[in-house]
């Protein structure tokens, strides 16, 4: 019997990274982006993208979108100063480092076999960096306005322990545009046709804006933290479980819920 499909929902250059490693697993994986990562607009840009001129104990980057457009668009800047220690919550993020060039011994992720990627598995790792003054930068992503997005949880972390939080918004994250195609294959999953894979909460929220007279209740999922998990079982999701972002585990997940 052929493998149920998979719907693969990060962002076009991450999903097509996940979609060749399932396939290469034996998974019929397709790919449908759930969040457009975009350049920030020049006018936004030229006020929100820029390194601040003092220097930080560490960079830390929310995803590998983060990494790659950080180093694009700050070559220069960066060829000029010491890379700090530089955080990652996870091995895409940490890919995407190494490409950039950061030297191995100067990136802090938690290890392999931790329960979840996040950013209390990173804290768990760079705790004991952070002393009273301690400067973090943290790279992220933001909305169409270029207004920071995402979870605080580690900088409220890093100013308890007594360290000085900024942060760096480099790209904008904004929701897809359905194309008929696109609708189908979301309508396939809907129908149980094909089992989800989530990555992010936002995914979800951007899924059910685009088709809202949907029902989910026959839909299958896999989601890559308990966070996302409760976001997809509270969007209505049928069958939810939960996985580490491996390949293996995904695999073995998607297997089971078949």
């Amino acid at each position: 019997m052929p493998s149920r499909r998979v719907i693969v929902t990060r962002p076009a250059r991450e999903a097509a990274r996940w979609v060749g490693a399932l396939r290469g697993a034996g998974l019929d994986a397709v790919a449908l982006p759930l969040i457009v990562v975009e350049p920030l607009p020049p006018i936004v840009g030229r006020h929100a993208v820029r390194v601040p001129p003092d220097r930080h104990d560490a960079w830390m980057f929310v995803s590998a979108a983060a990494v790659e457009h950080f180093f694009e668009l700050h070559a220069n800047d960066v060829d000029a100063m010491k890379t700090p220690r530089c955080w990652a919550t996870g091995p895409g993020t940490m890919r995407a480092l190494l490409e950039a060039g950061v030297p191995p011994a100067t990136i802090d992720v938690p290890p392999e076999d931790a329960a979840q990627f996040d950013s209390e598995a990173l804290w768990a790792c760079v705790r004991p960096q952070v002393r009273t003054g301690a400067r973090l930068l943290i790279v992220r992503g933001g909305d169409a306005a270029g207004r920071p997005t995402g979870r605080d949880w580690l900088a409220r972390q890093v100013e308890a322990a007594g360290g000085v939080v900024q942060t760096l918004v480099v790209y904008r994250r904004l929701p897809p545009s359905f194309n008929a195609a696109d609708t189908r294959l979301a309508i396939e999953g809907a129908q149980g046709g094909a089992t989800w894979l989530f990555s992010s909460s936002e995914a979800i929220a951007n899924l059910c804006r685009a088709l809202p007279d949907t029902t989910w209740h026959a839909a299958r999922a896999i989601a890559t933290h308990a966070r996302i998990a409760q976001a997809a079982q509270a969007a209505g999701f049928g069958a939810v479980r939960t996985s580490a972002p491996t390949v293996a585990a995904l695999v073995a997940s998607i297997e089971f819920t078949e």
